[in-house]
């Protein structure tokens, strides 16, 4: 961890509840002229700078971003980072893409040399987006983990990974057992799980790559390890489900699988859910599985619309959180996943709001992974990870900033015109860790 000081000074925006679910004064905290000072990785003090000035440490040099937004950095619920090489590759539907692509990609992750490359470079390209934490797909092969806690350790990132367990339905190179998939996952689980800022998450695939054998041994790793989490994929495509059902015509329905062999509850975060019933979403909130919403992935590969109200109806809302998905997603950003989440919600008669998609981006995705008490906010104990987004990132973003009437008009901007440009820096624990403008540095005040 950081042993010195970091003060920072600029417009501040946070949340201390869903306002799905309560009023924007109870849940959204803005400050025009906030300071944030963080101490040993940790924020120790976020609010009015006037008020607060007097806790700077003697000696620390307080980094100012006038005209900036500083938010916590985003977290990224669902994405694949064995799939960078593949994004933008044409797709049909789902099993066709995973069929063409995907499963070629992945095998040549059997190479550790190539999996710290592309390690390497999607912990660079989260960074330069202003992802501080993901919850990510390895592939099947052991190396695969390794190489990306060894790169997201060397960033002092919160990263939260897990070995993928496929035994049936994909290429002979990428199928575990059942056996093997659970010895390989406990070993990577008790080498990585809690050591620096690292997570490990139990991994099956999606029901129809894994047997019975290898979903009740996952199960039996969860139990063994309540801590850990579990990461997996449910109701994508149509095609999927209809899968699903035959391969397991004793369960109910899709999700009732992996309720069935006890992957469902709180640190469970199931990708998608796009066609999730209503019984099954009731589900979901009886247990405090979390689904991460991935738009510009289901609108790429044409898998449906996700309603994002139904999920977080206050009778019985479910932890939502927003995904990336790469490669299937479009893009790194969770400010253009932003954009496109609030496209998918139009379409369902919803205006997903500013405020409401900045939460998913930030203490909602935190909260889908149970680490809110960690990271996801600018609140004082909590970790410090945070990005700062220049609203003249671009000329027309500026022309069309310059005239915004409150700080929820910006933020609204800002999701629909931004991206990586708009990312001005990215701290983790403390310490600059991305800056776009590099030579010459920000101003102090």
């Amino acid at each position: 961890m950081s042993s010195t000081a970091t003060a920072v000074r600029g417009p501040l925006v946070w949340f201390r509840g869903d306002p799905f679910l309560a009023g924007r004064e109870e849940t959204f905290v803005h400050e025009s002229d906030g300071l944030l000072i963080c101490q040993d990785g940790l924020i120790t003090a976020a609010g009015d700078h006037a008020a607060l000035r007097h806790l700077i440490p003697p000696g620390t040099e307080v980094v100012h971003y006038p005209d900036h937004v500083i938010t916590a950095g985003f977290v990224d619920t669902h994405v694949h980072y064995v799939q960078t090489g593949i994004i933008a590759a044409f797709g049909s539907q789902l099993i066709d893409w995973l069929n063409h692509y995907t499963f070629v990609e992945e095998q040549r992750f059997s190479d550790a040399a190539y999996a710290r490359t592309v390690a390497s470079s999607f912990c660079d390209e989260l960074l330069r987006n202003g992802t501080t934490t993901a919850l990510t797909f390895c592939a099947v092969y052991p190396d695969s983990v390794d190489a990306l806690f060894e790169e997201a350790t060397r960033r002092d990132m919160r990263m939260v990974g897990g070995k993928v367990l496929m035994d049936r339905n994909a290429p002979e190179p990428l199928l575990d057992t059942a056996r093997s998939g659970y010895d390989d996952s406990k070993a990577l689980l008790e080498r990585w799980h809690g050591k620096g800022r690292n997570l490990y998450a139990i991994t099956p695939r999606f029901a129809p790559t894994s047997t019975p054998e290898q979903l009740e041994a996952a199960g039996a790793l969860w139990r063994e390890h309540p801590d850990a989490l579990v990461h997996t994929h449910v109701s994508e495509n149509t095609g999927e489900i209809s899968w699903v059902r035959s391969l397991f015509p004793d369960r109910a329905g899709y999700l009732d699988v992996y309720d069935h062999y006890g992957l469902l509850g709180r640190r469970a975060v199931l990708a998608h859910g796009v066609h999730l019933t209503r019984r099954e979403r009731d589900r979901c909130a009886e247990t405090g599985t979390a689904i991460s919403h991935c738009p510009t992935s289901n609108l790429f590969l044409g898998s449906g619309l996700f309603h994002v109200h139904d999920a977080k109806d206050g009778r019985h809302p479910i932890h939502v959180g927003l995904g990336t998905d790469i490669g299937a997603g479009t893009s790194f950003s969770l400010l253009a996943t932003m954009n496109e989440a609030y496209k998918v919600a139009e379409l369902c008669n919803y205006p997903l709001d500013s405020v409401k998609a900045f939460f998913l981006a930030t203490l909602g995705g935190a909260r889908a992974l149970g680490i809110d008490h960690q990271v996801g906010s600018l609140e004082a104990g909590h970790e410090a990870d945070f990005v700062v987004l220049d609203p003249r990132a671009t000329p027309l973003l500026a022309q069309r900033t310059s005239r915004v009437g409150d700080i929820e008009e910006l933020l609204f901007v800002l999701a629909v015109m931004g991206d990586d440009r708009t990312v001005r820096a990215t701290y983790v624990n403390g310490a600059l860790a991305h800056d776009r403008d590099a030579a010459p540095g920000p101003s102090t005040a």
